[in-house]
Parts: C-alpha cells; sequence; structure tokens
C-alpha cells in the first residue's frame, strides 16, 4: 500500500538528506580547505546560515569555534540539535528565514552552502540577504557561499533522476528556465515503514540565479568590500558540473 502526503521543503526531504547527498560532503570539504582554510584560524564565532542538517556548522563546533545553526525548516533545526548533541558539540539553533534574521551577537564569519541562497523566492531577495549578512557580520568579517548558475540550470536541472537507499527511493523531475533565471525540481520520496508499507511523501524545490555581476553589485551595495570567485567544477570533477556551472564565493565586510 502506497499513500501520499505533500508537504512545504525539507520537512521529509531534510530526515533523508544526508543519506541521499552525502556524496556532496566530500566535495564541500575540499572547497572549504582550498577557500576558507586560511582564514579559519581567525575565527572565532560563526553562523552557518541556512544549514540544512548542520554538517557545516558541526564541523566549525569541533574546531572550537562558537557557532550558531539558521535555517528556516523545522525539521532542518531538529536534525541540527540531534546531530551536536551525537558530536558533543555546543551550536545554538535558530529557526529564521534567511532575508530577514538577525543573530544575538556579531560573528567573524557566515558560509552559507549547498547552493541554499538559491531557495529564495525571488531575485531581489539577494539583496535582504546581502544586507542582513553584513549587519551580522563584525567588519573584516567573512561571508561565504556557493550558487547555481545559469549554466547549471541548462545542465543538470532537467529531466529526471533518481536515488535508492535501504528504506527509501527519491525521484527528482527537473525543469528549468535558464532564460527567466528559475528552476523546478519535484521530489517524490518514498519510504518504507516499520511494518513493510511504503508511503509516498511530495516535495517541490523551487530556485533562482544571478549572474556574476549581479552577485558582486549586491554584496557591494551591502558594504563588502572584497569579493573573490572559484569556479565549482574542479571541485566536483564531474562532466555534469561543467565550467561556469556553479560559483563558490568568498566576501569580506568592509
Amino acid at each position: 500500500m502506497i499513500s501520499k502526503t505533500h508537504s512545504r521543503p525539507y520537512k521529509y526531504l531534510a530526515e533523508f538528506y544526508d543519506r541521499m547527498f552525502g556524496d556532496y560532503a566530500d566535495i564541500q570539504d575540499a572547497a572549504r580547505r582550498a577557500i576558507i582554510g586560511p582564514i579559519l584560524p581567525q575565527v572565532h564565532s560563526a553562523c552557518d546560515l541556512a544549514c540544512g542538517p548542520g554538517t557545516a556548522a558541526v564541523k566549525l563546533a569541533r574546531g572550537g569555534i562558537r557557532t550558531i545553526a539558521i535555517d528556516l525548516s523545522p525539521s532542518m533545526c531538529r536534525l541540527v540539535r540531534e546531530k551536536a548533541l551525537r558530536a558533543g558539540v555546543a551550536i545554538r539553533v535558530l529557526r529564521a528565514d534567511m532575508r530577514n534574521f538577525r543573530l544575538p551577537e556579531l560573528v567573524d564569519f557566515i558560509t552559507c552552502e549547498g547552493d541554499a541562497i538559491n531557495h529564495v523566492e525571488r531575485k531581489s531577495d539577494l539583496a535582504s540577504v546581502a544586507r542582513c549578512v553584513a549587519r551580522a557580520l563584525r567588519p573584516g568579517g567573512w561571508f561565504y557561499f556557493d550558487v547555481n548558475n545559469r549554466a547549471g540550470f541548462k545542465s543538470y536541472w532537467t529531466g529526471t533522476w533518481w536515488n535508492e537507499k535501504p528504506g527509501v527511493v527519491m525521484v527528482m523531475r527537473n525543469g528549468n528556465d535558464a532564460r527567466n533565471d528559475r528552476a523546478w525540481v519535484d521530489v517524490e520520496l518514498f519510504i518504507r515503514d516499520r511494518r513493510g508499507n511504503w508511503q509516498r511523501r511530495h516535495e517541490d524545490v523551487r530556485e533562482v540565479c544571478w549572474s556574476a555581476k549581479e552577485i558582486r553589485t549586491v554584496l557591494k551595495t551591502a558594504g563588502f568590500d572584497k569579493v573573490r570567485a572559484w569556479d565549482a567544477a574542479p571541485f566536483f570533477k564531474s562532466p555534469v558540473v561543467k565550467p561556469g556551472c556553479r560559483t563558490w564565493y568568498l566576501a569580506r565586510k568592509a
């Protein structure tokens, strides 16, 4: 028997995120070492914005950095608390929107990984995110994030992808309108319960993107005086993620 349930994004997907996208963790680790490795020794406090299941937050906390994790999804917030407890680290978890969040204290470093910024509803929302990040950083603090670009929408936000793990099957039907900087994926999760029945869960995920010029303009307007970029293709080493598809940014608050 299969029962079907619709939900807001990252309610059910959150539970299986690490299992389904675990291979991406190695790519993120390699990028962190190359891009933010040199600055982390000077970081004493940090925020993992749109933290997802909290992988980056836990690694920051394990490094002795005072860490705050923020996500809009209650399911993700719960997972971060559980992961921090298992890891034996202290992380303050807040549920908030990246477009209007406020931190209880200024921090040295903010990270926003896994193309989380692309998940805002409108292209204009990027300016709100940048202003909030700048407000939360100490002068000279750093903002580290990655984004999907138009080329990425054309390359891998297309067709149907699927992944199967014990007890769960995920089917992702992708589409894009790269001309208007939009992409979407209909996620179908088939989850086997303890009785052996399969339950069907549906979530919709949407993304927008920007040109490099648009991103740099927004960051500089928000008060960042230094912006550097790295193409993601060398880190992924995949024929799907071609040069120009995805970019990591590191920006310094003036």
